[in-house]
């Protein structure tokens, strides 16, 4: 008799004890979900984002329907330079656009004969596919105040960039991020220069 209670304590107690560690599975379970959750939020919202490009405006550097991978912490710590490849929203349009840093903070851009000018110097770049056919409003000097860039297309010809009124003068607050690796197509992934 004793024998047959001591099987109903061993089966209330694994009955408890499987529910113990079935609480407990479905606790560890919850805690990771809510963990990649969470770290796919913050990278996604402060680290790094996918981004497609879409057109010509960049080429030969990027291409049409390259993927990229923007990182979008490096601005919090370091001041963007010039040559970088930056993303940022264009309010008139609704869009993102990507180009390239040409004149930076304090300096005075003017573009003349196709050529750029940064404080009356020629700058030494060889990021343009093409002599530019057209200044916008680059064809009168422009002086870039404490948080602003002048950006360009290298496809210089076939980009709407800073010398359009409708894209402007870009404001630091309003940078997303830099490109930084190319993950498509993979016969050009690697880091964008």
């Amino acid at each position: 008799m004793s024998s047959k209670k001591e099987i109903d304590v061993n089966a209330e107690e694994k009955s408890m004890n499987d529910s113990k560690n079935m609480k407990k599975e479905i606790f560890h379970l919850l805690f990771y979900i809510i963990l990649v959750s969470l770290t796919t939020f913050v990278i996604i919202n402060f680290v790094g984002q996918r981004t497609v490009v879409q057109g010509q405006s960049m080429e030969n550097t990027l291409f049409n329907h390259d993927n990229l991978i923007i990182d979008k912490l490096s601005y919090h710590f370091v001041n963007p330079k010039r040559f970088d490849i930056i993303v940022f929203p264009v309010e008139s349009s609704e869009k993102y656009y990507i180009k390239r840093i040409i004149g930076l903070p304090g300096e005075t851009v003017q573009i003349m004969s196709g050529n750029i000018y940064i404080n009356s110097e020629p700058l030494e770049e060889s990021y343009g596919k093409e002599i530019m056919n057209y200044s916008g409003i680059a064809s009168k000097p422009i002086t870039l105040e404490e948080n602003e860039y002048f950006v360009l297309g290298d496809n210089r010809n076939h980009s709407s960039d800073s010398r359009d009124p409708n894209v402007g003068i870009i404001l630091e607050d309003s940078i997303i991020g830099k490109a930084w690796i190319r993950i498509w197509p993979l016969k050009r992934f690697g880091f964008v220069k």
